[in-house]
């Protein structure tokens, strides 16, 4: 702004206030959403994923390597239980998932994918599943998929890390973007 009167201040608004307009109660299972990063690599993407999870409101399965109990724990800044899901089978656990009504969406680049900005809310039970960080989501897991969803990039790398990526799903898929 130039000259003038000043504009009107931004107000931040405090913590105790951002609680109150939250939710009521805190959930031992959201189930309505599920970020299943069921091939991870890296320790600080579970992490991450995990505190994106209670932001939207969303659980985290994850497969039973005996790095992750001490992954979560690292990335949980939260500091109170998160809602975690165990999976000791993950093609099995994706296939039970659909089985049981559950829409499938696998964050992968593939000639069906629906753009980002295409994505619609989760209008039922959904599963949001991120692959590998080298090799994405596996062949036999694809078939599993009720759709595929694209995250669109300018830059010259293929793909966002799993942490990033899944964050920007599961946002679309809250719909609080």
């Amino acid at each position: 702004m130039s000259g003038g009167a000043p504009g009107p201040a931004i107000r931040v608004r405090p913590p105790r206030e951002l609680r109150r307009q939250r939710r009521r109660h805190s959930h031992s299972c959201w189930d309505h959403l599920v970020a299943a990063p069921l091939w991870p690599l890296h320790g600080a993407n579970l992490g991450t994923l995990l505190r994106t999870c209670d932001a939207v409101g969303a659980c985290l399965a994850v497969p039973r390597f005996s790095w992750v109990p001490d992954a979560l724990a690292r990335g949980n800044t939260l500091r109170r239980p998160a809602c975690v899901h165990w999976v000791n089978d993950p093609l099995g656990w994706l296939e039970r998932q659909r089985d049981a009504g559950s829409q499938v969406v696998g964050v992968e680049l593939a000639d069906e994918a629906v753009r980002l900005a295409d994505l619609r809310a989760a209008r039922v039970r959904t599963v949001a599943v991120l692959g590998h960080e080298r090799s994405g989501i596996p062949g036999e897991a694809l078939d599993l998929l009720d759709l595929a969803v694209e995250i669109p990039m300018v830059g010259g790398g293929s793909s966002l890390n799993v942490a990033v990526a899944g964050s920007l799903v599961l946002y679309k898929l809250a719909g609080l973007l």
